[in-house]
C-alpha cells in the first residue's frame, strides 16, 4: 500500500493494531506517524488513551506494556514508538521469556490498541520473526529512497495536489538544486507557496527568489557552463561558491556534477537519441543540453571526469589531499581538469 492509500483507510476508520512504518526515505513514514497521531482520536480521548514514546528513551518492555492496556472512554488507544531504529528491541533467543513476550504480542496483538512503530533511515531487519508476525496480524510500509530521475514528476504531483502549477524548468531546478531528501523538498516548496498566488504558475524566477537560489550561480548554472566548455562563466560560478560555501556546499555539488556526468554518459551509449529523455529520466527540453555536451566530451572523456568526482569528493573529505586545502581551491581545480 502508497502512504495515501494507508491515509484513505485511516480516514474511513480501518485501523490495523500495528503499523511498521521502515525505510530509508523518512518523509513517508513521519506523515503517517503525523496522521495518526492527529487524526486517529480527538483532544478528549488523547488525555488518556495517547502515549507518544521515543526509541532511545524506551525499550519493547514499556512499548509493550503500554500497548496492553485498554483504551479509557475511547475505543482505541494508539501507542506510537518515534525514532523506533532506536528502540531495545530485546533478545530473539530461542526459549527466551522476553523473546517470547515480544513474540506474543505480535502474534496476537490487542485490537483496541493501534501500535505505531516509525523505524526511520533504514530497512527494518526482514529475517526477523517480528517482522514476519506483524506482516500477519498489522501492516507493514517500507519507505524507499526517491531515485533521481523521479524527483521531477515527485515535485510536480506534490505541487498539483496543493493546487498550484509548476514548470517543468522550475521543477527540475528544485530537483538539481534540493537533492532527493523529500522532507527538505517539501519544506521548501511549502515556503515557496507562502509568496506566490494560486493563480500563478512557479517559474524558475520564482524558485531562485523564493529558495535562495542565485539566478546566475548556481549547480544548474555550472552545469551548462561546463557542458559548453565556458571556462569564464565556469570561473565566475566557481568563484561564487568559495565565496558563500554554506549556500554551496562541496557535497551537493559534487552529487549533482556526479548526476549530470553520469546521465551524460548514458547518453553517449542511447542507440536511438529519441529515446534518450526517457532513458535518462529527464524532460526532452533538457536533450538538447546533453547533444551539446556529448560533442564537447567524449565518452572516454566522461569517464575520466567521473574518475575526477571520485577522486575530489575523498579530498573534499580530507582523504588523499596534499596540505590544507579549502572546498573552494579542491572545485577550481576540479573544473580546470573537467574542461582541459
Amino acid at each position: 500500500m502508497t502512504a495515501a492509500e494507508i491515509i484513505k483507510d485511516i480516514k474511513a476508520r480501518k485501523y490495523k493494531p500495528v503499523y511498521l512504518l521502515h525505510g530509508e526515505e523518512s518523509y513517508y513514514i513521519d506523515q503517517l506517524t503525523d496522521y495518526i497521531e492527529d487524526n486517529v482520536l480527538n483532544s478528549a480521548e488523547k488525555g488518556f488513551n495517547q502515549t507518544v514514546l521515543y526509541g532511545k528513551d524506551t525499550d519493547m518492555n514499556t512499548v509493550l506494556g503500554a500497548a496492553k492496556r485498554y483504551p479509557m472512554m475511547s475505543e482505541y488507544q494508539v501507542v506510537i514508538v518515534k525514532e523506533a531504529q532506536d528502540l531495545k528491541w530485546g533478545k530473539e533467543d530461542a526459549g527466551s521469556k522476553e523473546a517470547e513476550f515480544v513474540l506474543n504480542y505480535f502474534e496476537k496483538p490487542l485490537p483496541s490498541t493501534i501500535l505505531v512503530l516509525a523505524f526511520k533511515y533504514a530497512n527494518f531487519d526482514k529475517r526477523k520473526k517480528i517482522y514476519k508476525a506483524i506482516s500477519k496480524s498489522g501492516l507493514i510500509f517500507q519507505s524507499d529512497a526517491v531515485r533521481d530521475y523521479k524527483l521531477v514528476p515527485w515535485i510536480e504531483e506534490f505541487i498539483r495536489e496543493k493546487g498550484y502549477k509548476i514548470d517543468q524548468q522550475a521543477s527540475a531546478l528544485m530537483a538539481e538544486y534540493l537533492g532527493t531528501d523529500l522532507s527538505k523538498i517539501a519544506n521548501e516548496i511549502e515556503k515557496l507557496m507562502l509568496n506566490v498566488p494560486k493563480e500563478m504558475t512557479i517559474n524558475t524566477d520564482l524558485v531562485q527568489k523564493n529558495i535562495g537560489i542565485s539566478k546566475e550561480y548556481n549547480v544548474f548554472e555550472l552545469q551548462k557552463a561546463l557542458a559548453i566548455r565556458d571556462v569564464l562563466k565556469c570561473n565566475r560560478i566557481i568563484n561564487y561558491f568559495s565565496s558563500n560555501p554554506k549556500a554551496n556546499p562541496m557535497v551537493m555539488v559534487l552529487a549533482n556534477l556526479g548526476g549530470y556526468f553520469t546521465k551524460l554518459l548514458k547518453y553517449h551509449y542511447v542507440p536511438n537519441k529519441a529515446d534518450a529523455a526517457s532513458v535518462l529520466g529527464v524532460p526532452p527540453f533538457f536533450i538538447k543540453d546533453y547533444e551539446v555536451a556529448a560533442r564537447n566530451y567524449h565518452a572516454g572523456k566522461v569517464f575520466q571526469v567521473i574518475s575526477l568526482l571520485r577522486e575530489y569528493d575523498l579530498k573534499s573529505k580530507g582523504l588523499d589531499s596534499s596540505g590544507n586545502v579549502n572546498d573552494g581551491e579542491l572545485l577550481k581545480e576540479l573544473v580546470f581538469k573537467i574542461i582541459h
